[in-house]
């Protein structure tokens, strides 16, 4: 289920105050550039638990993780499917 929507506008209404929706393509790179810094990745990771119910370990910590909307929605997938049991 894509979350995408949401993402989008958690990352505005932080971060991109003066920005439409639809302005703000989910393969944009936030990190490289400088839409969200360290410090905004951890309000990140924070929302994110709070929202989704998704625990993140230091093994999720990946920057990849957090890059783009697109890759938010991903790592919230995917952690919601949990580990592959057997793997």
């Amino acid at each position: 289920m894509s979350n995408v929507s949401t993402i989008k506008a958690f990352i505005i209404d932080e971060f991109l105050p003066d920005v439409a929706a639809d302005a703000l393509a989910v393969d944009y790179d936030l990190l490289a550039n400088g839409v969200i810094d360290s410090l905004g990745l951890l309000k990140l990771i924070a929302w994110i638990e709070d929202r989704f119910g998704v625990p993140i370990g230091d093994d999720d910590l990946d920057p990849d993780n957090f890059r783009s909307v697109a890759a938010v929605d991903r790592f919230i997938d995917a952690a919601r499917i949990g580990p592959v049991v057997g793997a």
